[in-house]
C-alpha cells in the first residue's frame, strides 16, 4: 500500500513535470533544471532533490524503471512518472495559480501552467487577477488617505513600493490573460523547441 500523498513542494512539482517529458535519473534532472536556469526560482541542492525523489516514490507518484552504470560512475536509477504523479501536478497547479500569498509557488506554477488546458489557466489567472485588483485598490486608497492626513512620506515608503509592485503585476497579469485568450498564442500542443537542441540538452545533462 502506498504512503499517504505528501504535501508537494515546488521542487517536487519541478521533478514531476520533468518526468512528464521522459523517464530520467535524478542526476540528469538536476542538471537539466540548472541548465534551464530553473534554480532561479527555487534553490536546488543535490541532497534535497534526491530526498524529494524518494518521497515521491514512496507516495506512489513515480517509480523505478531501470538502473544503469557508465564506467566508474555510481549506478543511476531511472524513474518514470505514474498516472497519480501526473494528476498531482495538475491538482497542485489548480491550487497555486490563483493564490496571491505564495510567491515562490506561483512562479513554479506559472512555469508549469502549460500542463493544464488553456481555458482552465485563463480562468485560474482571472481569479488571481481579481484578488490582486482588490489588493491594489486597497493599497492605493490607503496611501491616498495617509497622504491626505499629512503622514510624512518617509513613513509611507514601504506602502508606496507595494502599491507600485501591485500596479505592475496587475497590469502584466491582465495583459497576459488577454494574450492567452488569443487563439494565435501557441499553447499545450503548440510548437516545441527544435528536437536537435532538446536532445543535445538531454545528452549534456546525462554526462
Amino acid at each position: 500500500m502506498n504512503a499517504a500523498k505528501p504535501a508537494l513542494t515546488p521542487i517536487a512539482i519541478m521533478a514531476l513535470a520533468l518526468l512528464r517529458e521522459d523517464d530520467m535519473h535524478p542526476y540528469e534532472m538536476i542538471r537539466l533544471l540548472r541548465h534551464r536556469r530553473d534554480d532561479r526560482m527555487v534553490t536546488i541542492t543535490n541532497g534535497t532533490f534526491y530526498h524529494t525523489i524518494a518521497r515521491l516514490q514512496r507516495a506512489g507518484l513515480i517509480d523505478e524503471v531501470g538502473n544503469d552504470r557508465d564506467g566508474n560512475r555510481p549506478e543511476r536509477t531511472t524513474y518514470t512518472l505514474l498516472p497519480a504523479g501526473a494528476d498531482a501536478v495538475q491538482t497542485w497547479l489548480r491550487a497555486e495559480l490563483p493564490r496571491v500569498d505564495h510567491p515562490i509557488e506561483f512562479r513554479v506554477a506559472l512555469a508549469e501552467a502549460h500542463n493544464l488546458e488553456r481555458d482552465e489557466v485563463i480562468a485560474l489567472l482571472r481569479q488571481r487577477a481579481a484578488q490582486l485588483d482588490a489588493d491594489h485598490a486597497q493599497h492605493r486608497t490607503g496611501l491616498a488617505a495617509a497622504r491626505a492626513e499629512g503622514v510624512p512620506e518617509q513613513y509611507l515608503i514601504e506602502v508606496e513600493r507595494q502599491e507600485a509592485l501591485l500596479a505592475a503585476e496587475t497590469r502584466w497579469l491582465h495583459q497576459t490573460i488577454d494574450r492567452l485568450a488569443d487563439p494565435g498564442y501557441a499553447w499545450g500542443g503548440g510548437p516545441k523547441p527544435p528536437e536537435s537542441a532538446y536532445r543535445a540538452q538531454r545528452e549534456a545533462a546525462r554526462s
